[in-house]
């Protein structure tokens, strides 16, 4: 009924496709997304030693085209090492990551 009213009674068209809101990510998604973004950087240059303005270019799961503020992510997971998971600071570590 209320979609009916928008578009008859208000000539309100439903949004296309390019006009609707991306999802929310989750939390877990967005570890992932950064640490394939960690890994690629890593096999690219064999270091990550991200300077903290990089911004790295990935293609999601999704075959979505994102680009991630690698440098920040790299600098915010070294200063919260203390409250990272184990299996966190290992897939860190097992590409290169330096902790201090």
């Amino acid at each position: 009924m209320q979609q009916w009213m928008c578009e008859q009674v208000l000539g309100i068209e439903p949004a296309s496709k390019d006009e609707k809101p991306k999802p929310l990510t989750g939390q877990a998604q967005k570890w992932v997304l950064h640490l394939t973004a960690a890994r690629q950087f890593y096999k690219r240059e064999g270091h990550l030693r991200v300077p903290r303005k990089r911004v790295e270019r990935i293609v999601g799961k999704d075959q979505e085209k994102r680009e991630l503020k690698l440098g920040d992510w790299i600098g915010n997971q070294r200063s919260r090492a203390a409250t990272l998971t184990p299996e966190r600071i290992e897939q860190l570590s097992q590409i290169g990551m330096r902790w201090s």
